[in-house]
């Protein structure tokens, strides 16, 4: 039987009801039949992809929505062929249609691509150690989700608003352009699309990473979010800094691990004339290697400038991160002074009022005189 001969004989058959029933009844009959189809295929899909990787089971199990509005579509459209519609109903009837394949086209689209980018982003840890290539990866997966969303958006809409010959320019527009419909519209779209490349830009190019320590706008801080058009900066003290994409494509700003975590520290003390740097060398040392937080790398110390009162020492010692590094700084300085303090409080820096005052007591008590 053709399918002119179907549509002859559903005729025949329903030609005592109004022809709105028969097209309810007709177009129930097809997503009754839709659903039914789909059970059975999803079922062989399942079978079908129980032995393979996890990227087609999940495929499949969380397509499974889109899949039944597909083959819904594709039943309704075989019940307008059928149903006794006037050609203005038919119309309508199949832009609908058009615009549901165009969402389950955008929709399975999306799908693919986050199941794809989840998967993938499971074999990388940040909590390792050494998070460099998973800093990398998960940076890249996140930002190229975020924007593929955005562009799949803008090109479902854009194809729908094709399919309406009222709005078509429209359509056009927005698909060429993103959005240049009109002058106001695409100023009120800059900031949007030039975020959007920006975004782009970074996961290409990298300049920061998800956990990267940075200094922006004078305060330190981690990436913990970067969306597609902005960056989320957990500062230190646990608030958060909101930057948008393009700031770090603009502007100069710093990061600490941008190709490995590993810091030197630096630890500034200042000290009197007289202090003996040799034996502060030698404990600092000791210090250094007995801290866990060392990394056993670079360590040194030495004098960088020579005051009128006091002369300056610098310490530097490395650590893995910029957590370990600052911590390994603290304890350099608090067991350096507290080591200056014991063994040679003479070696703290003072005024020369200080030492005229004691120089003078000493004087006195050995004269048996009253200073002056």
């Amino acid at each position: 039987m053709t399918f002119d001969d179907a549509q002859d004989f559903a005729l025949e058959a329903t030609q005592w009801l109004p022809d709105w029933l028969v097209t309810l009844i007709i177009l129930a009959l097809a997503i009754l039949l839709a659903t039914l189809c789909y059970r059975i295929l999803f079922r062989i899909l399942t079978r079908m992809v129980a032995g393979r990787d996890l990227f087609w089971r999940s495929l499949v199990e969380r397509g499974a929505a889109p899949i039944r509005l597909v083959m819904i579509i594709i039943a309704l459209a075989f019940g307008t062929a059928l149903s006794p519609l006037t050609t203005g109903e038919a119309q309508v009837l199949w832009r609908l249609l058009t615009v549901g394949t165009i969402i389950c086209i955008a929709w399975m689209s999306y799908t693919a691509l986050y199941i794809w980018t989840t998967i993938h982003m499971r074999r990388f840890k940040l909590d390792a150690e050494d998070n460099l290539m998973a800093r990398k990866h998960i940076t890249q997966s996140r930002i190229l989700v975020k924007v593929s969303k955005i562009l799949i958006i803008v090109i479902a809409v854009a194809a729908v608003l094709m399919t309406f010959d009222a709005v078509r320019q429209y359509g056009v527009s927005l698909l060429a352009s993103a959005g240049a419909a009109g002058i106001v519209a695409g100023l009120a779209l800059q900031p949007l699309l030039k975020n959007l490349f920006a975004g782009i830009q970074l996961a290409i190019t990298q300049p920061i990473r998800i956990d990267d320590a940075v200094i922006v706008e004078g305060e330190w801080g981690n990436v913990e979010e970067i969306t597609s058009t902005y960056v989320v900066i957990r500062v230190w003290d646990w608030r958060r800094l909101i930057i948008p994409l393009s700031y770090f494509i603009e502007k100069p700003f710093q990061n600490w691990t941008r190709e490995n975590a590993e810091l030197i520290g630096v630890v500034m003390i200042y000290l009197d004339h007289s202090a003996p740097i040799d034996r502060i060398r030698v404990e600092g040392e000791r210090i250094a290697r007995a801290s866990p937080l060392w990394d056993g790398k670079v360590y040194n110390l030495a004098v960088t400038d020579f005051r009128e009162r006091v002369m300056e020492v610098r310490v530097l010692v490395s650590a893995r991160n910029a957590s370990r590094t600052f911590d390994v700084r603290c304890e350099m300085r608090e067991k350096l002074v507290d080591f200056i303090q014991r063994e040679m409080p003479h070696a703290l820096p003072r005024t020369r009022e200080e030492v005229q005052a004691s120089t003078l007591g000493v004087l006195a008590r050995d004269l048996g005189q009253k200073p002056d």
